[in-house]
């Protein structure tokens, strides 16, 4: 009886890591889709050539935008009324936006639904990633959550693919991927640490806890900076890899899609190889110090290649992507630093205030291009923004053996 029951506990884990995974996949096919059909799908909507990078950059800026609020929205309900509501409710909203989203024939209503998309997408690997940590074990929470980044990463692979075809297919496919993935979800659980707290007192989901306390605060805003520079990579150095290419003196123009398929393939390989990493030297800080320098060598090689071919691209993408694949890694280190009444939401707003760091950040590179061009302005950013995170990743605690079965107060950490 007794193997039994544990044989269906162990089961039931598997499954709740392999959706979470799977929901992972499709946040990340959607949210590099637009940099893969961008230059198509807004000249068919009527953008000119000069303009495309401009607009796409505005488009962009509406979707990560629409991931900040999803954030927080997604995060309070997570830890007031459960990861499994955000897990069903992000989703469908997402699959939603992606169904009108393939129908849009304006700039305008483009950024709309690309910002309800992005509402939609928010709470993903936030729900996901909490409910792995609270449902392993501390040895093994470190695997499942890579596991998770191994499987949804490859998202970017199907989006790159179908987005080769046509674009508004491709919108189409991830609103249908997600509604199958609604299905799936009907067999999740809840967690049982969020379980623990649900009916007592204590303040759940309560965002102003963040800043209340600055002690807490600065330790919220270092998980954000140790993350900056992987959507810098994703979402400018790649992203306007056709501009860079230009910049580059490359004989054939660099696309995007190629681009964002390597990088996301470099990501998934980095990603197992963080994890793994994590697990064998018990600790997550080492394992982003490694790949924070290792995403700065990865930079430089890409922004010195004059006359870059389309192979040495791919490579380099791939390069770039490994790099940065420590992304699950980074997200693990947030969801461990807080305690169970607030980590839904920390862990839901940390990957998501990244992701629209991208919105400053591009605002920061296009003031540099205007001085310095784009090369010169690749390297600066990327200057800064590693030296950020690295003061950041300083200030941090370990947290590979943490016991995540702890709740927060308005002053400290207070043990269930």
């Amino acid at each position: 009886m007794t193997d039994a029951i544990s044989a269906k506990a162990t089961r039931n884990v598997v499954f709740l890591v392999i959706v979470a995974a799977l929901g992972y996949f499709v946040d990340i096919y959607d949210l590099v889709l637009f940099s893969i059909v961008r230059v198509k799908s807004l000249q068919d909507i009527g953008v000119s050539e000069a303009d495309i990078r401009l607009k796409g950059v505005y488009v962009i800026n509406m979707q990560m935008f629409g991931l900040l609020l999803g954030g927080i929205m997604w995060g309070i309900i997570g830890d007031k009324y459960g990861r499994i509501k955000v897990l069903f409710g992000s989703i469908f909203l997402y699959s939603v936006a992606n169904f009108v989203n393939g129908m849009v024939h304006d700039l305008n209503s483009y950024a709309v639904i690309r910002l309800i998309a992005g509402i939609g997408l928010a709470g993903e690997l936030g729900a996901g990633i909490t409910l792995v940590s609270e449902t392993l074990s501390k040895e093994r929470r470190g695997y499942g959550t890579t596991i998770v980044a191994m499987i949804g990463l490859l998202g970017a692979v199907a989006a790159a693919y179908v987005g080769k075809y046509d674009w508004r297919t491709a919108y189409y496919v991830g609103g249908g991927l997600g509604i199958v993935l609604l299905l799936l979800r009907m067999g999740t659980f809840e967690s049982g640490m969020f379980k623990n707290i649900a009916d007592t007192g204590v303040s759940k989901g309560n965002i102003l806890m963040l800043f209340n306390n600055r002690k807490r605060f600065l330790k919220y805003l270092y998980c954000i900076l140790i993350g900056a520079p992987l959507w810098y990579v994703v979402g400018v150095l790649v992203t306007q890899s056709p501009e860079f290419g230009k910049a580059l003196g490359a004989k054939v123009p660099l696309s995007a899609g190629t681009g964002i398929l390597y990088t996301y393939i470099g990501i998934s390989v980095g990603g197992i190889f963080a994890g793994v990493l994590a697990q064998l030297t018990k600790s997550r800080k080492l394992t982003m110090l490694i790949f924070l320098l290792l995403s700065v060598i990865s930079a430089v090689c890409y922004l010195s290649a004059k006359g870059i071919t389309t192979s040495q691209f791919i490579w380099l993408c791939f390069f770039m992507g490994f790099a940065v694949g420590y992304w699950a890694t980074f997200v693990t280190i947030a969801s461990e630093q807080f305690g169970t009444n607030i980590r839904s939401t920390v862990t839901t707003t940390v990957p998501n205030f990244v992701r629209g760091s991208l919105i400053p950040v591009n605002a920061l590179f296009n003031m540099f291009v205007l001085h310095y061009g784009m090369i010169q302005s690749g390297y600066i950013v990327m200057f800064i923004l590693t030296a950020i995170a690295l003061f950041a990743l300083s200030q941090l605690k370990e947290s590979f053996s943490k016991d995540l079965d702890y709740i927060e107060d308005d002053g400290v950490n207070m043990t269930t």
